[in-house]
């Protein structure tokens, strides 16, 4: 589980984030990672968007806590004052987690390649 710590929460980081970051997407998932300026709470944030088309409650808390689980490997790759935040796309519904997870990897990797930043 992601610790509550690394969880974004507010509506604000999520916005932020979503416009101004840079976006990967994969064929389950779409990445948008944001170096963010602020001071705030220490260690990088991540929040995740899981909406209807993925499917109903049931649907959703499954894919949520898959992507959850995945998010935890990429902790130790990013930088304190980032900020990431993970779409899930309705092929999410039916990735297991170890697809979610390389695909978290591969869409990390590619925003560090664009940014210009060690991977």
């Amino acid at each position: 589980m992601l610790p509550a710590q690394y969880r974004m929460t507010r509506s604000a980081e999520f916005g932020a984030t979503v416009s101004r970051g840079t976006k990967a997407s994969q064929p389950d998932l779409v990445l948008y990672a944001l170096h963010s300026d602020e001071t705030g709470d220490p260690g990088p944030r991540i929040g995740l968007i899981v909406s209807k088309a993925v499917g109903n409650a049931v649907v959703r808390h499954r894919v949520s806590r898959r992507l959850r689980h995945a998010a935890r490997t990429i902790l130790p790759d990013l930088d304190p004052a980032e900020r990431v935040v993970i779409r899930a796309l309705p092929r999410s519904r039916d990735a297991i987690s170890a697809r979610l997870e390389q695909e978290l990897h591969a869409a990390l990797h590619r925003i560090r390649v664009r940014s210009g930043a060690p991977s």
